[in-house]
C-alpha cells in the first residue's frame, strides 16, 4: 500500500472519529443516494433531451428592483463598477491572487496555478475535489464558477444600459449551462458552490430585467429552468450536516431559500422556500454567538454568514415570507459587532481561516468588504452613533433598495463594545482621540466551531497589534488550502502567532488541513479597564497532555498614557522547551539588538485615516530567551504573511528560544514612539529612533 494512500485512510479514519452515530448514519444515507444518482447524471450530449420545464405561461420574473434603483447609486461607486465591468470585457480579472487574462471566453475547468483541468464529464460524486493532482487547484476552478464577475457585468448594464456588458453575460451563462449539465463535473461536487451560484442567478436575472431579450436568456430557455431547478434539487437532496454544518450549511440554505423565492416556477418551489428558510434561521443562531460573532472565530467567515443571511432574509421578505424577528436580530448583531471589531482603517482581525468569499458582488471587487457589509447594515437596521463612518456603495444602494424600509431592531449595543466574552474577544484600544490609534485584539476564546473546527487556527491567547491599522503584531493569515500541506499546517500552526509554544508542540492537534484532533480550551479570568490601563488575562489548557502537563496563562496591558502594551507569560507546571515568536506587518522593518527589537514602518502608501504616517516602536525582550530575526524561510518555514488566499510575502519575525520554569514570568513591552519624539530612557534602543512625518 502506497503512503499516500495510507495517509488517505489514515485522514478518513480520523475523520470518522469526530463524527456522532447520527452524522456516521447521515453520512451513509447520503452515500446511499449519491450512488442511486448516478443514473441521474445529465451529459452533454444529452443536455438537449433532459428535463421537463413548465409550459412558459406559467413562467414569470416578478422579484423585480423598484423603479430609479440606479440613481441611489453614487457616481463614485457607479464609475468603478464600469472600470471593472470594461476590465472584464477585455478578459481580465484578478482571482484569489492570480490574474486571469482568459475571461472572453472562459475554459470553467482550467487551473491557471498549476496548469490543470478539471473533469468535466465525470460523475460528480466519483471526483475528490481535495485532490489536487485530480483537480488542479480547486479553489481557482470554483471561483469563477461562482459566476460572481456576471453579476458585476449585469451591475453595469443596470447602471450604464451598455448593451456589451448584457450580452457577455448571456453568452457567458449559456456557455456554462451547456458545460456543466447535472452532475456532470467537478462544479456538482459541493453544495456551498451551489448555493452561492443559485444567488448570482438570482441577482443576474434582477439587474437585467428591462434588459429585452432576458426572458428568452431565462424563464423561456428550456435549459436555464432545467439548470435552476437541478440546482435546487441538489440542495433539496444533499446538505452539510453534523461537524460539518457551519457556514457551507449557511450558503446552502441561502441559496435555496433565494432560488426559492426568486424562482418560484416549479411545484416544490413553496416546499423549498419553507425548508430552507427554516434551516436558516437554525443555522444562523447556530453559527453564531449571541453577541453576533461568528462561532467559527473566523473574522473572514463571519463576514461570509453575514452576508448570505441578510441576502436571504432581503429575498424573503421581498416575497412576503419574512425570516423571524430572532434571525434579524441576529443578523443585526452580526454587523453591529463587526463595527465594533474594526479598527481605525476600517480592517477587521485576521482570525482563523479567510478565502476571501463573497455571497454577492454588485461592486468593484476591494481586499476589504467590511466597509459595503457595513453600509448594507446601516441601510438595513439603521447605523449606531458610534459605528465608523461608511460611504454608501452600489451593493447597498440595491440590495436597500428591494428591502425597503430600515428595521428597528431592539437591545443594540449603545456605545461601541470592546469585549465580547462569549467569544473570548477583548479589544484593547485607546480612544479616537489619541490618534493614531492602538488597536490589540486578545485571543481568549474557544479553538472553533464543531468537532473538526475545520477554520480555527491553533492561535490560543495570541494577541494582534496594529498602530494606526498598520499591522505591528500581525496574524499570519491563511494562504492556502489545498495542495500545499506544509505551508496550509504552518498558517494555522500555533509558532505562526503571537503566543507561546511548548515542547515543539501546536496547542490542539492538527488532523489535517480542515481537521482538529484535540481543541485547546481557553478562559479569560480576569478583564478591567479604568481608563488609562485596559487590562486583559487569560489561560488555556492545550498543553496539559504534555508530560508531565503544563498551563500557559498570559497578561496584556494598554497603557494609554504611555501609549505600551506589556505581554507577561506565565508556564505553570512542567518545564519544557518554550518558543516565543512575535511577527511583523509586512510593512514593518525589525533590528534585533540583544534582546530588543527596534521596529519602525513608513506612512500607508494608500492612506484611508487621518493617522497617516510612519511610524516606530520599541520592544523589550524577556531576556530569559535567546532571540533570532527571521523574514521569508522555509526550512523550517518562519516569516511569512500572507494578504490573501494564494498570495505570501516575506515578513519579520523574532523568536525566543529556551527553558519554561514554572513561577518565572516572561515579560514583553511594546512601546509606540510619538512623531517627532525621542524615548525617554537613554539607554534604551528607542533611544536612537526618532520619526519624521
Amino acid at each position: 500500500m502506497s503512503a499516500l494512500r495510507t495517509e488517505r485512510l489514515g485522514w478518513y479514519a480520523r475523520r470518522l472519529a469526530r463524527m456522532s452515530p447520527a452524522e456516521v448514519a447521515w453520512r451513509a444515507r447520503d452515500q446511499a443516494l449519491q450512488l442511486a444518482w448516478s443514473r441521474r447524471q445529465v451529459r452533454r450530449e444529452q443536455i438537449s433531451a433532459a428535463g421537463a420545464p413548465l409550459p412558459a405561461g406559467e413562467r414569470r420574473f416578478t422579484a423585480v428592483l423598484p423603479p430609479h434603483t440606479a440613481a441611489r447609486v453614487p457616481a463614485e461607486a457607479k464609475a468603478a463598477v464600469l472600470s471593472s465591468a470594461d476590465q472584464l470585457l477585455r478578459g481580465e480579472w484578478e482571482v484569489l491572487g492570480v490574474l486571469r487574462t482568459d475571461l472572453v471566453r472562459p475554459d470553467w475547468f482550467h487551473d491557471p496555478v498549476t496548469g490543470h483541468r478539471s473533469p468535466a464529464d465525470r460523475y460528480a460524486f466519483r471526483i475528490d475535489h481535495r485532490r489536487q493532482e485530480q483537480t488542479g487547484n480547486i479553489k481557482q476552478i470554483w471561483e469563477i464558477s461562482r459566476l460572481q464577475h456576471l453579476t458585476l457585468l449585469a451591475t453595469a448594464w443596470f447602471l450604464s444600459r451598455d448593451q456589451r456588458y448584457a450580452q457577455r453575460v448571456a453568452g457567458q451563462l449559456r456557455s456554462w449551462w451547456r458545460e456543466n449539465p447535472f452532475l456532470s463535473g467537478v462544479h456538482w461536487t459541493s453544495g456551498i458552490e451551489i448555493g452561492i451560484r443559485l444567488i448570482s442567478l438570482a441577482w443576474i436575472r434582477r439587474l437585467l430585467d428591462e434588459w429585452p431579450p432576458v426572458a428568452d436568456l431565462f424563464e423561456h430557455d428550456r435549459l436555464a429552468v432545467q439548470q435552476i431547478r437541478w440546482h435546487q434539487q441538489y440542495l433539496a437532496a444533499f446538505r452539510s450536516r453534523g461537524s460539518s454544518a457551519n457556514n457551507h450549511v449557511i450558503a446552502e440554505a441561502a441559496g435555496q431559500l433565494v432560488g426559492s423565492c426568486a424562482f418560484p416556477w416549479f411545484g416544490e418551489s413553496e416546499h423549498w422556500r419553507r425548508k430552507s428558510g427554516h434551516l436558516l434561521e437554525r443555522e444562523l443562531l447556530n453559527n453564531t454567538f449571541p453577541s453576533g460573532i461568528g462561532r467559527e472565530l473566523a473574522s473572514g467567515y463571519q463576514y461570509f454568514v453575514a452576508e448570505l443571511g441578510l441576502l436571504a432574509a432581503v429575498e424573503a421578505e421581498a416575497k412576503g415570507c419574512p425570516l423571524s424577528s430572532a434571525a434579524w436580530g441576529r443578523l443585526c448583531a452580526m454587523v453591529d459587532s463587526g463595527a465594533a471589531l474594526l479598527d481605525e482603517r476600517l480592517r477587521p482581525p485576521r482570525q482563523g481561516d479567510d478565502d476571501e468569499g463573497r455571497a454577492l458582488l454588485l461592486d468593484a471587487p476591494v481586499a476589504n468588504r467590511w466597509p459595503s457589509l457595513l453600509a448594507l447594515g446601516g441601510v438595513l437596521f439603521g447605523r449606531l452613533d458610534w459605528w465608523p463612518g461608511t460611504a454608501p456603495d452600489a451593493g447597498s444602494s440595491i440590495i436597500g433598495a428591494l428591502a425597503g424600509e430600515t428595521r428597528d431592531i431592539a437591545g443594540r449595543p449603545p456605545q461601541r463594545p470592546w469585549r465580547f466574552a462569549d467569544a473570548g474577544i477583548t479589544l484593547l484600544r485607546t480612544s479616537g482621540k489619541q490618534a493614531p490609534e492602538i488597536w490589540c485584539r486578545c485571543d481568549g476564546g474557544p479553538h472553533g466551531y464543531l468537532s473538526i473546527a475545520a477554520h480555527a487556527h491553533a492561535d490560543a491567547l495570541s494577541v494582534e497589534v496594529r498602530y494606526g491599522g498598520v499591522d505591528v503584531l500581525a496574524d499570519p493569515g491563511t494562504y492556502c488550502y489545498h495542495g500545499e500541506p506544509a505551508w496550509r499546517s504552518y498558517f494555522r500552526s500555533t509558532i505562526a502567532h503571537n503566543t507561546v509554544e511548548l515542547a515543539g508542540q501546536n496547542q490542539s492537534r492538527e488532523g489535517g488541513p480542515f481537521l482538529w484532533l484535540r481543541h485547546a480550551r481557553s478562559t479569560e479570568t480576569e478583564v478591567a479597564d479604568d481608563g488609562s490601563i485596559a487590562s486583559w488575562s487569560a489561560e488555556h489548557d492545550g498543553y496539559l497532555s504534555l508530560d508531565p502537563p503544563a498551563r500557559h496563562r498570559r497578561t496584556v496591558r494598554l497603557d494609554r498614557v504611555s501609549r505600551a502594551i506589556d505581554i507577561i507569560d506565565e508556564i505553570q507546571g512542567g518545564d519544557h522547551d518554550v518558543r516565543i515568536a512575535f511577527h511583523f506587518g509586512p510593512a514593518v522593518h525589525a533590528e534585533l539588538r540583544d534582546s530588543s527589537a527596534v521596529l519602525s514602518w513608513p506612512a500607508p502608501a494608500r492612506p484611508s485615516a487621518p493617522s497617516s504616517r510612519p511610524g516606530a516602536a520599541w520592544m523589550e525582550l524577556s531576556p530569559e530567551l535567546q532571540w533570532s530575526l527571521h523574514r521569508g524561510e522555509t526550512d523550517p518555514i518562519l516569516g511569512w504573511y500572507s494578504h490573501g488566499l494564494g498570495r505570501r510575502v516575506p515578513a519579520c519575525t523574532v523568536l525566543g528560544r529556551g527553558r519554561a520554569e514554572p513561577g518565572r514570568p516572561l515579560a514583553t513591552r511594546l512601546v509606540f514612539l510619538e512623531l517627532g519624539q525621542f524615548a525617554q530612557s537613554s539607554d534604551s534602543p528607542a533611544s536612537r529612533i526618532m520619526v519624521h512625518d
